[in-house]
């Protein structure tokens, strides 16, 4: 443990890890990605020419710093990322080296203002957080090979279906090489996959939320082709989409994930997803309806129109259910799409709307989509008195912040 005086002088950082934290984590990765290029096999390449990963890393540092003397206030965020490590394979042995870089990222932004006994608290202080993650991680890595079906590192998965869902949608539905049983999971969890695409010196690894329910003998995942050429995450999912057949294999690690339908309640629930964002909705409507039937749902997703609209039938059949209540919106429907009425409102959704059609105050919300779209959510129902613990959200990538 930290003795009091280093525990001050690593508070006294928190102003400017707030001022300078995305210089030194970007500072960070250049150095240890310099120095150990290996180490891009495990990283996500999208995150990082985004910018995400830095920015994520610097509020977690910054979150560290703030609480070093009470690091149980951030368990869920700790939790939250260590569900991501397990998924891509960190280590124990990683940390180190990920510490190294770290002080010395420190040191070359902030300079002479980085005194020796800052870098000598702060070195501690690494250390300190680094044997929290290793300690939570170490559980969970126990937990996801002995439990039945389940497996350490990345196995083998063949495509035993390719199904287009939209004309940017596709579902791949994966069955084990081995035959064996599968690990079970919650609504709402992902995998990684492990791609080695020909060309590219580095493994990819790209996680996917499920988008069917437990106890199946296959694990879904429904992939949008991300077409936008300044988008880096299309190089992956065009790969999925063009070269990834039926029958081909790909290796997947464990289930994982923090952001699930909790099964306890009996509370209404309000799924509500933009864009691809339906993938873990799905996972959790195909469970409530299976295991709660009793349990009233509503199911609202945000497209542009029905070219784009991914599992709509699938929807319209579970819609059918008693307690289940589904709503689309379109906010570029098509003339089509207007004759046909596959929709129920044209635009977005907005809070004067779930006002006048949610039970607001009894319900506990889960939403997922474009960053743009997850903030919109959130401000309305923070605005319509949603209290934080029925507030429930996902960013595809590493975390961020709904409030900016």
């Amino acid at each position: 443990m930290l003795n009091q005086h280093k525990i001050d002088i690593v508070k006294s950082t928190v102003p400017v890890l707030e001022q300078h934290g995305e210089k030194i984590t970007t500072r960070f990765y250049e150095l240890m990605f310099g120095a150990h290029p290996e180490l891009l096999n495990v990283f996500n390449h999208a995150n990082q020419k985004q910018g995400k990963q830095q920015k994520a890393l610097a509020g977690a540092v910054y979150a560290a710093a703030m609480y070093i003397d009470h690091l149980e206030a951030i368990l869920p965020a700790v939790k939250q990322i260590a569900h991501k490590h397990r998924s891509l394979g960190i280590k124990p042995e990683h940390y180190p080296i990920v510490g190294k870089y770290l002080i010395l990222a420190i040191k070359d932004v902030l300079g002479d203002a980085a005194t020796d006994e800052i870098i000598e608290a702060w070195t501690e202080a690494y250390g300190v957080i680094a044997d929290a993650f290793i300690s939570i991680e170490a559980q969970m890595y126990e937990e996801s090979a002995t439990q039945k079906g389940g497996w350490g590192g990345y196995r083998s998965f063949i495509v035993d279906r390719k199904v287009d869902e939209s004309n940017v949608i596709t579902s791949f539905y994966l069955k084990p090489k081995d035959n064996k049983s599968i690990a079970d999971f919650l609504p709402g969890q992902y995998i990684s996959i492990q791609l080695e695409m020909s060309g590219e010196e580095f493994t990819h690894v790209r996680q996917y939320s499920l988008s069917d329910a437990p106890g199946r003998n296959h694990y879904r995942i429904s992939v949008k082709r991300e077409t936008s050429p300044e988008n880096p995450d299309g190089k992956v999912s065009n790969y999925l989409h063009e070269h990834v057949k039926e029958g081909d294999e790909l290796k997947i690690s464990a289930p994982a994930g923090d952001f699930v339908l909790d099964l306890q309640k009996k509370t209404p629930v309000v799924l509500i997803s933009g864009g691809v964002g339906l993938t873990p909705m799905m996972s959790m409507l195909n469970t409530v309806v299976e295991v709660q039937p009793e349990r009233e749902v509503t199911f609202i997703h945000a497209a542009q129109n029905s070219n784009v609209h991914a599992l709509r039938d699938e929807v319209n059949v579970i819609a059918e259910k008693e307690n289940v209540n589904s709503f689309v919106f379109y906010d570029s429907p098509t003339e089509e799409d207007r004759q046909n009425g596959s929709f129920d409102v044209e635009g977005y959704v907005t809070k004067m709307w779930l006002e006048e059609n949610v039970q607001i105050q009894e319900a506990d919300f889960y939403f997922c989509g474009p960053t743009p779209f997850m903030k919109a959510i959130y401000r309305s129902l923070k605005e319509l008195d949603v209290k934080e613990d029925k507030i429930h959200y996902e960013f595809f990538g590493p975390k961020g912040d709904l409030t900016a």
